[in-house]
């Protein structure tokens, strides 16, 4: 089995997109195969130690689900078959989409909603990103000067994309026990 489990609520794909280029970047044996959390089962999620958790913001702000327009259910419908569950010991990075150009007040704060459930729960969270380049107003999803996960905005920095994701590998591969990017064949 793989190591590390990769988990994402979507709504239009881009954040499946991204689950598989992480995947992809490490190969099966130390990665799984990217799941939607609404085709996942408990056990499945649980039986990770370590976790990368994909979350796009919907709407005004929102984790996406059904009450957010999503077409499918998602994280809003997933989180509460987990609240009795205990992730001590276990480790959870999170990146998030979001356009902080039409949602400048919001930006990214879905990732913030799952912060906060997996540290409520006992989770060590990693992965925090800086806020440096951005143009977002406000976020839920900032704390000091670095955001709680992974920020990437594929409508408006889509170039971006590639070199924050590989930064952001690069950051959580020691806690994950993972290769430096740079040691990469997959990529």
């Amino acid at each position: 089995m793989a190591k590390i489990g990769i988990f994402f609520g979507t709504d239009t794909g881009n954040t499946r997109k991204i689950a598989k280029q992480i995947q992809r970047k490490y190969g099966d044996e130390l990665m799984s195969k990217p799941l939607n959390v609404n085709r996942t089962e408990v056990d499945d999620f649980m039986s990770y130690d370590y976790l990368i958790l994909g979350t796009p913001t919907l709407g005004d702000g929102l984790l996406p689900g059904l009450s957010a327009d999503a077409e499918n259910e998602s994280w809003e419908e997933f989180l509460p078959k987990l609240e009795d569950q205990s992730f001590d010991g276990k480790t959870i990075a999170i990146y998030g989409l979001g356009d902080q150009v039409t949602y400048p007040l919001e930006f990214i704060n879905a990732v913030y909603f799952l912060h906060e459930f997996f540290d409520e729960r006992g989770a060590t969270l990693t992965g925090y990103w800086p806020t440096d380049g951005y143009g977002f107003e406000d976020s839920l999803a900032v704390d000091g000067d670095h955001f709680l996960g992974l920020a990437l905005d594929l409508d408006n920095e889509s170039m971006l994309t590639d070199e924050r994701l590989t930064g952001w590998l690069d950051s959580i591969a020691s806690t994950f026990g993972m290769p430096m990017s740079a040691d990469l064949t997959n990529a």
